[in-house]
């Protein structure tokens, strides 16, 4: 199952016209990439949740194919956690044992070696984790003799500790004995509802710490910093996607030009995202932003965790060096 309901809302307003795994990296739908990694390891019966804009992932991800997968979708009117998702697919999911993956991540991660783990435990679920060496800002994970533990707060960005803190992938194996820990019809996260109440009663959640490459989007900070990255892999200094238009006397570096957009004559852009068919004016010089079209947000509430922009005629302009 790839988790993809969540709202994106520290992404906004990339994703005020689209979820989260919707959004394009370097021309592939986030999405995209988890379903090619499952279909790597042999995982090509997917279920797919939905709920924010429904109509974006499915529009992505089409019937899978594309990406080596049969999927399944199931919508979710009211948001209902990393768990209560899982709830409301039991009839797809509780005949056998099942990976679950968050549908915000990009990963070479081995999940071949966390099944083997998995499947010679006899444990409740194996979770996959990696050690956090630059301390950012995901939760610890407890973890003592190979298994899960509890989950902690976050670690302190300059520590004197020696230990390295280990945190959780958004990858996970289960068994279908889950369900039993499982809220039926409400809302619940795994690691705050069903985990410690499963540990508490004994049961066996395994720490498979992993290692590989592994990029988590979930805001726009990371989402221009990880597509530069994956950027640099291809030894490219911008990306630019159909149907974009760049004047021969333009200047793009370190930027993400998304579809259909256009870069006239002598702008400059520089370390920036520009949305779907948004205009850079001629001589017009863009520097750590993110750009969409005024009308896509127009007369929108931002999100509670967004970064704060502002209208420029036609464009809709986050500055990054807030």
């Amino acid at each position: 199952m790839i988790l993809s309901a969540g709202y994106g809302t520290r992404l906004w307003p990339l994703t005020e016209d689209r979820t989260k795994p919707a959004i394009p990296i370097l021309g592939k739908p986030l999405v995209g990439y988890v379903a090619e990694y499952l279909a790597k390891f042999g995982c090509t019966e997917i279920v797919v949740n939905l709920h924010h804009r429904p109509d974006s992932v499915r529009a992505a991800l089409g019937d899978g194919r594309q990406f080596g997968v049969s999927l399944t979708y199931i919508e979710e009117p009211v948001i209902l956690g990393t768990s209560g998702a899982l709830d409301n697919a039991r009839e797809l999911l509780s005949k056998e044992t099942f990976v679950v993956v968050n549908g915000k991540i990009i990963t070479d991660i081995d999940l071949n070696a966390a099944l083997e783990e998995h499947c010679g435990s006899g444990a409740l679920a194996t979770l996959v984790l990696l050690p956090n060496r630059k301390r950012e800002q995901f939760s610890i994970v407890e973890v003592s003799g190979g298994l899960v533990k509890g989950f902690g707060g976050m670690p302190e960005p300059r520590s004197n500790e020696a230990s390295v803190p280990l945190m959780f992938t958004g990858i996970q194996i289960l068994d279908p004995r889950i369900f039993d820990y499982i809220p039926r019809g409400v809302f619940s996260h795994s690691t705050t509802d069903v985990y410690p109440r499963a540990i508490a009663q004994g049961q066996r959640i395994v720490a498979h710490v992993a290692s590989g490459t592994w990029y988590e989007l979930s805001t726009i900070h990371r989402y221009l910093e990880i597509s530069l990255a994956l950027l640099q892999q291809k030894s490219s200094q911008f990306y630019a996607g159909k149907g974009s238009v760049i004047g021969e006397k333009a200047i793009v570096d370190k930027s993400i030009i998304w579809d259909g957009a256009i870069v006239e004559d002598r702008a400059s852009i520089s370390r920036s995202v520009i949305g779907d068919g948004v205009r850079i004016k001629r001589n017009q010089h863009i520097e750590d932003a993110v750009i969409v079209r005024a009308d896509v947000v127009r007369g929108k509430a931002p999100p509670a965790k967004a970064l704060h922009g502002t209208f420029e005629g036609d464009n809709f302009v986050v500055p990054l060096s807030q």
